[in-house]
This record gives structure tokens, sequence and C-alpha cells, in this order.
């Protein structure tokens, strides 16, 4: 870094701009690439374009330079610099001044080098930014294996990781792709887009523990959302019948692969649906975004191995399954105490506030949940765990709501919402009770929701999605991975 600080300032005190403001770029390495690729080896054209790029191999020596220059999304092409074309003091200010990891500047016709390599012949050369820091290096291990940054590192470092690393501005790519095919597939089925507060006076709209603030404006405590629930429904009582928001939630349980304590999430209402109506959607979201990103339904994952989510997709129903894995019947109605002792027979810890429907939650996920592969469909969830959820029309204690399971991990919940008001209420209490009993991610009352609710909340159908558990899904990396700057822990 003192080397390279040093040649900053030896271009400054010559006169040469190390950070120009402008530079006379006339297309990208990506076009040169696609309209040039045919040339026969030793061709030189008369055309003349002016590109730049980072610099990622170099090689000064001789009067023929030779680098490597690469653009933001990875694409790279070769440029030569002869000491005859540029001129003896043109080479030996790029042999003192251009280390790698610079971008520079480059105007020179087009061409192939006498193997074939395309390939830019440079008439003159710039400096567009000096890299003060060298890049990371890189090297191919015994067994053929690239190694560079540390995964740590990856993380905390992404713009490097970006630089040095294909498979990271891939992601970015397919995070894109994904998200313009959600919204697209909305906007076809009428779908309206809003946004709602991401502070919020009083949490809820999900099991979860939140983040707090304070606003000095009016000196009250605020917390960061952990869901855009409750919100979103007070749009359908004002007539927005169809309705969701992709935003950043926020909750305060820890991080690891499959959870991040800021992440991205989808949330959406139609009036006049129910959970089968959201599973459809679900379904064809899903689908949908994996062919926009990858062509097909059949993606592969980091590993190498081919998932298929195609078709339609397995049901299964919460209790018959979980019965069918302890080779017991297990029922909505069987007590607390029984359901205690099945969880401490398989080795799992029950907290003294949970309900009897969280240990069967619990129960169906360390032995059914891990072991599942394809997509699946959680279906009829007890009462107990599910306050904001219509009970199901033909289970008495059970509820009309679904999970999404992709490789045995959660991905998407959907309800056929309540509607009834006083019913809100009462389970809202309840969930106000159990916070009070220890409960560190049951609910509050929320009384202007309620209100809301008191106006007329017509029959609807709501789905909420982890679109960065959707990415995990759909490319078989950890969660950190399909995150573009995940919060981390510092150093």
């Amino acid at each position: 870094m003192a080397v390279r600080a040093a040649k900053r300032m030896k271009m400054i005190s010559e006169g040469i701009e190390p950070y120009p403001a402008e530079l006379p770029v006339t297309t990208t390495i990506a076009h040169v690439r696609d309209e040039y690729s045919e040339l026969e080896p030793g061709t030189e054209l008369d055309t003349v374009v002016g590109i730049a790029g980072r610099v990622m191999l170099l090689r000064t020596s001789g009067k023929l330079f030779f680098a490597t220059l690469q653009d933001g999304p990875g694409n790279r092409i070769q440029v030569m610099l002869s000491q005859k074309v540029v001129g003896e003091d043109a080479m030996a200010r790029f042999k003192a001044d251009v280390d790698l990891g610079d971008h520079i500047f480059i105007n020179g016709h087009v061409g192939t080098s006498r193997r074939g390599e395309l390939s830019i012949f440079a008439h003159e050369w710039q400096m567009a930014a000096k890299a003060l820091r060298p890049l990371p290096k890189t090297y191919t291990k015994e067994d053929g294996e690239e190694a560079g940054l540390s995964e740590e590192n990856r993380v905390r470092m992404r713009h490097l990781d970006l630089i040095m690393r294909p498979a990271a501005r891939d992601m970015i790519r397919v995070r894109s792709e994904v998200m313009k095919s959600l919204r697209a597939n909305f906007d076809d089925r009428g779908y309206v887009e809003i946004e709602t507060p991401t502070l919020q006076p009083i949490h809820g709209g999900a099991a979860a523990r939140p983040f707090t603030t304070h606003i000095n404006a009016y000196d009250e405590d605020l917390y960061l959302r952990i869901a855009t629930e409750l919100y979103l429904k007070r749009a359908v009582v004002g007539g927005v019948d169809r309705v969701f928001e992709i935003g950043k939630n926020f909750r305060n349980e820890g991080a690891d692969s499959t959870h991040s304590p800021e992440f991205t999430a989808l949330e959406a209402y139609q009036a006049y649906g129910t959970y089968d109506t959201m599973a459809e959607l679900t379904r064809d979201l899903v689908q949908k975004a994996a062919i926009a990103a990858f062509g097909s339904t059949t993606v592969t994952l980091a590993d190498g191995t081919d998932y298929d989510l195609g078709g339609e997709w397995t049901e299964l129903d919460l209790y018959t399954s979980l019965s069918e894995a302890l080779g017991e019947e297990i029922r909505v109605d069987t007590p607390r105490e029984v359901l205690e002792k099945i969880a401490d027979q398989h080795d799992i810890s029950v907290p003294p506030y949970a309900v009897a429907g969280k240990i069967v939650e619990d129960l169906w996920e360390e032995l059914v949940g891990d072991k599942l592969w394809a997509p699946t469909f959680l279906r009829d969830f007890p009462v107990d765990t599910s306050p904001l959820t219509r009970a199901h029309r033909t289970k008495p204690g059970l509820t009309e709501k679904w999970d999404l399971y992709i490789r045995g991990v959660e991905t998407a919940t959907a309800y056929s919402e309540l509607a009834d008001p006083v019913i809100q209420r009462e389970r809202l209490v309840a969930q106000s009770l159990a916070a009070a009993d220890g409960d560190p991610e049951a609910m509050q009352l929320d009384e202007d929701f309620i209100q809301a609710m008191e106006q007329g909340f017509p029959p609807a159908g709501g789905m909420g999605m982890g679109i960065d558990r959707l990415l995990t899904a759909l490319t078989g990396l950890g969660i950190r991975e399909t995150i573009a700057f995940p919060f981390v822990k510092r150093r």
C-alpha cells in the first residue's frame, strides 16, 4: 500500500490525475467480445474503441506489454501496448504506475493476437482509478481447487468477492432476475405494490423477537418491523383487494445458514382468496422465478445436483405426518404433558411458556421436516400457534394455514385470514398474556389494527415468503451468499 500511495503522489506531482472525472469510453468489453468473437488469428481491424476495466493480469517486459482488463460483470479482454505505437514515455509510465487492481482506459483498434486471442491494440492509455490496496492472492491447489478469499472474508469484504469470484457476480444477477419475475407475476395478476412503515409502535404480524429503538421527536420506544402483515391487511380493509410488498424485516434472533437478522420478505394478500388460492400463487411465483433466473424449473444446486421445482407439489397434514413418524396418534387435543414427554424422549427442550401446538411443531421439524426433499406444503396448524389465521372449516382446533418446505427448509407460509375482529381481539389478548408470561416471540395487542378489522375485513388469503430463503432454495447456497451485503458481527 505504501508503494501504491507513493505512485499516486508521483502522478499528482507530474500533473496526472489518478482519478479523472471523465474518460472517452465508447463501448464495453462485453460488446467488443460479442461483436468480434469470430475474428481469425492475426487479424487487425481499423475499428477504434475506447474501453475501460480493472487490471487482472499484467505482463510488462520487453517492448510489448500485455494486460487483461475486467469489467463489472466479469467480462475480460486482453490489451496490448507496443512501444512503437504508444511511445517510450507512455510505456515507461505504464510500467511505473500501473498495478493489478487499477482501473485503466485504453484507446486502440480491435484485433486478435497470433494465437487468436481477441485483443485491443492500444494507441494510448490513461489511469482511470488508482487502487491503493492490492487484490487478494489466489492460487490453484494440488487437487485443482481454486483457493482465494476465505468464506468469512467473502462475506465481510463483498466488494472483493465480487471482483474475484464469478459465482458472487452471478448471484447478484440471479437475485435481480428473481425479483423482476416476482413483480411481473404480481402485476399480471392485478396486484398493487405498496410500502408500509419500517418503524412501528407495536410489533406484530409474526412470532418473533423484535429490535427496539427510540424516536427522540416523540420520546417513544419503537420497533423495527418483524412483518408487514398488519399494515397490508389495513390496506385490504381500505379497498386494495390485491396487495403485496417486498421489503426489509428485522428479527433479533441470531444468525446462521438459514437465518439473517435483516432479511427481505414478500407478503401478499388477496381479498376473497383462501390458503388454497395462495398455494397456487406461491407455486407459480417460485416456478416462474426459476425459469427467469435459470431457464427451467429444474435448477442446478451449488453441490452440482439437480433439483426439480416443476409440476404439482406434495401436500402433508401436520398431525397425520407427525403421527406416522412417531408410530402413535397425535391429535390437536393431545395433552401438553404427553407432548412434553415425547419431546423429552427425542431430546427436544420445551420452554415453560411453550403451548401444546408449539411442541407439536418442534416435534414435526425434528422428525419429519428435516427429512423432506421435494417441495411440500405442510397444512392445517393448531390455533394456539396461529393467532392471525381463520379456524379450519372442517377440523376443530386447527386453522387453515400451510408452510412451504423446499429441501427441508421452511420457505413460505400462508393463511386463510382471520376476519372476525372479536376473535382476533381475543387471540391478540392471549398473545399479550403469553408475552407477559415470558414468551419473547409473542405478539402485542394492536388496537389500531383491531379498529381497522372492525371496519370490515373481507375473506382473504395471505402469504409471506422470505426472498433470501427462496434464493437458497433455488441455488443451494447459504443465506449469506444470497444477500449482497449480509450483516455480520464486527471484528
